[in-house]
């Protein structure tokens, strides 16, 4: 089996109930191990850290399973492989550029240094947003037919966690439980319930 099925963790559900959890390595291992063809067909993992659907090619044996996440990032372009740089493009004005110039290390260093500032100082709304969009994903595909979807979305987004939890008290145990634990860093200063 290919290394990097080991690289995250995913969550496998077969309808509401969750038959797998683990890095893909094992999810895959574990559900073609146990599931027969017909249920693999049905079969839908997520990815625990985007909440987003991994397609997973189940033919051959567990071995030549690989898989894929549904809407993935695109291959890095090449840069400066020994750095590991990637040039884009940046449109400034002039008075921009000519600031960035003047500083130590030119515009180059002085635009990587700005960056880190601002990604070291919104790493929290930051872990927010990630958990927000996570549950966001796995939601509508899991969820979006139940009762109070809109709702509960509405209240993801607003940072009410009881009005939240309110709102997908009644759903299948499984998926609440998976969306509670997305949705962990998107409540800052509440306390986290725990999964029934």
């Amino acid at each position: 089996m290919r290394s990097d099925l080991t690289r995250f963790y995913c969550t496998a559900f077969l309808g509401v109930r969750v038959v797998a959890s683990g890095s893909l390595q094992h999810v895959v291992s574990t559900v073609k191990d146990t599931l027969d063809d017909r249920d693999l067909t049905q079969l839908l993992i997520f990815d625990d850290s985007t909440g987003k659907q991994i397609d997973v090619d189940f033919q051959g044996k567990t071995d030549d399973v690989s898989g894929t996440e549904v809407n993935h990032q695109p291959a890095r372009r090449v840069g400066r492989p020994k750095l590991g740089v990637v040039s884009g493009e940046v449109t400034l004005l002039p008075r921009h550029w000519e600031w960035l110039k003047s500083q130590p290390g030119g515009a180059s260093v002085t635009l990587r240094k700005l960056v880190d500032e601002a990604r070291h100082a919104g790493g929290k709304q930051s872990k927010i947003r990630e958990s927000q969009e996570a549950t966001y994903h796995f939601m509508t595909a899991m969820a979006g037919n139940f009762n109070q979807y809109e709702e509960a979305l509405r209240e993801l987004y607003a940072g009410d966690l009881d009005r939240f939890y309110h709102f997908i008290e009644d759903w299948a145990p499984d998926i609440r439980n998976h969306i509670k634990s997305l949705a962990a860093n998107s409540f800052p200063g509440a306390e986290l319930k725990g999964g029934e």
